[in-house]
């Protein structure tokens, strides 16, 4: 049986890591064994930093609200239960852009939901 040499596989792995290691800085970019550690570490944040701008956005969002019904003389934590008790189903994305680059429409619906009471 003929001898196989493994080389190409294990060139290919290494210039896939130091392709994904591109950017960093010192050693990282161009040593393997720093640049394995170096992606791997960055990985594990991207994927916790994905659930934490979801985090991030919502809270915007909600200071966004709370922001725009103070002047109304109204609460953030109040608005959400008018919205539920009248049925409204905004979600706060919505809201909150609606309150920012609308505000008449908003205050005209912050008024339908007062009515309901």
């Amino acid at each position: 049986m003929p001898r196989v040499k493994r080389g190409m596989g294990h060139v290919k792995r290494r210039r896939n890591l130091l392709k994904d290691a591109k950017g960093y800085r010192h050693g990282r970019k161009k040593l393997v064994k720093r640049a394995k550690i170096a992606v791997l570490k960055a990985g594990k944040y991207a994927y916790r930093d994905r659930k934490a701008k979801k985090r991030v956005t919502r809270r915007l969002w909600q200071v966004k609200l709370n922001a725009a019904l103070r002047p109304l003389e109204l609460t953030y934590s109040k608005f959400i239960d008018l919205l539920k008790k009248s049925k409204i189903e905004l979600d706060r994305k919505v809201l909150a852009d609606m309150a920012e680059h609308n505000p008449e429409i908003f205050a005209k619906l912050i008024a339908k939901i007062k009515s309901v009471k």
